[in-house]
């Protein structure tokens, strides 16, 4: 199995941790976006976009591939056992843009946004999940951006860096 990877973006983050926390072993390809490889454009046209899972198929999509994982690597468990509570998990995922994603990039390139309020508002805490979709941002909000996060959002970030997949995306996020 092998995962096309770029250090600084944090979709990629996503497949990082999930791949850490589930312990599959893969064979990570790393690429630089700011010169992306022809090879990497034919395997998901039309821009190239990272992450892309091969694992005989291609598979590009960071939120396609934890699902994927969930389901050939049922254990450890990202998703909560009870099922409408594994829902919210993935409809936290499908409402990242507007949750967090559109107003953190608005924010990365000077335009008008809410970023502070989409982060006093984040729903945290619920499943690990849906936390591993969101922590790469919120991260990279904290120690790139340098925005002060919430109380209650920085708390929940310092516990979840006890688990050794979040520590190793902070450190990755610091030495960039």
């Amino acid at each position: 199995m092998r995962l096309v990877d770029a250090p600084r973006c944090p979709y990629c983050a996503r497949v990082r941790i999930a791949v850490a926390e589930k312990g599959i072993d893969v064979e990570r390809v790393e690429v630089d976006l700011s010169d992306r490889p022809q090879w990497l454009i034919e395997l998901n046209p039309p821009r190239g976009r990272v992450p892309v899972l091969d694992d005989g198929f291609t598979l590009p999509e960071s939120e396609v591939i934890m699902a994927y994982f969930e389901d050939r690597y049922p254990e450890p468990a990202l998703l909560p056992d009870d099922l409408a509570a594994r829902a919210r998990a993935r409809l936290l995922l499908y409402r990242f843009d507007e949750n967090l994603g559109d107003d953190y990039y608005a924010f990365r390139r000077g335009d008008d946004n809410d970023l502070a309020g989409r982060l006093e508002s984040l729903e945290v805490g619920q499943s690990l999940f849906a936390d591993i979709a969101y922590v790469p941002w919120v991260i990279r909000a904290r120690d790139v951006l340098g925005v002060e996060l919430p109380p209650r959002i920085a708390d929940w970030l310092a516990k979840l860096e006890e688990r050794p997949s979040i520590a190793a995306e902070v450190a990755l996020v610091r030495s960039l």
